[in-house]
């Protein structure tokens, strides 16, 4: 366990040991929130897009989801003209 000290800017300096042990280079972005009262940082991918891509395969689809909410709309509009 490391302990830091925040700068009067609200800056703390993530230790060698614990960047190394999570892969946070020069450049990584991270990703910064408060939960329950306590501060989580987590490295970003480089690739985010590829990162992600195919992470819903055996859950929602998102396309499928945009798909009907387009033919409910669509019959929406219809019922409106007539």
């Amino acid at each position: 366990m490391s302990f830091v000290t925040t700068s009067s800017k609200g800056q703390v300096v993530i230790p060698k040991e614990v960047r190394e042990k999570v892969g946070i280079n020069t450049g990584t972005k991270v990703m910064v929130k408060a939960v329950d009262g306590h501060v989580e940082i987590h490295p970003l991918p480089e690739n985010p897009v590829e990162f992600y891509c195919g992470i819903f395969k055996n859950g929602s689809s998102m396309t499928k989801a945009l798909l009907n909410e387009r033919k409910r709309d669509a019959l929406h509009e219809d019922k409106k003209s007539l």
